[in-house]
């Protein structure tokens, strides 16, 4: 039930960044879920082996460069999926930042 409520949190905060953030659009919610399944698939499989990797700049940044590496699984997730599109880096990196604020606030909420 738990992976249910995020991803549908998670489309949704797509779906909400497309609205406020220009420089990312989601073409319906259909989009919105399917762009949320493979940003956790990516963030699942590829992320961890990015951030081994960068590991060395991760612990020089104390961690900053993590908003980096989740911006480019973003990016990464509309070079994917269809219709799910990113004109940038800026664009990314802020909606990757406000995807991770909304996931740790849902996150925290469902340990309750």
């Amino acid at each position: 039930m738990r992976f249910v409520l995020r991803w549908a949190a998670s489309a949704a905060t797509l779906m909400g960044l497309a609205y406020y953030l220009p420089g990312i659009s989601v073409a319906n919610w259909y989009t919105a879920f399917v762009a949320a399944l493979v940003l956790g698939l990516v963030n699942a499989i590829i992320r961890p082996v990015i951030t081994l990797l960068t590991l060395p700049v991760n612990l020089l940044t104390l961690g900053l460069f993590g908003l980096v590496i989740n911006a480019l699984m973003l990016w990464l997730t509309s070079s994917i999926v269809k219709g799910f599109g990113v004109d940038g880096f800026g664009p990314a990196f802020w909606g990757a930042l406000i995807m991770s604020l909304v996931s740790w606030l849902i996150g925290s909420l469902l340990k309750k």
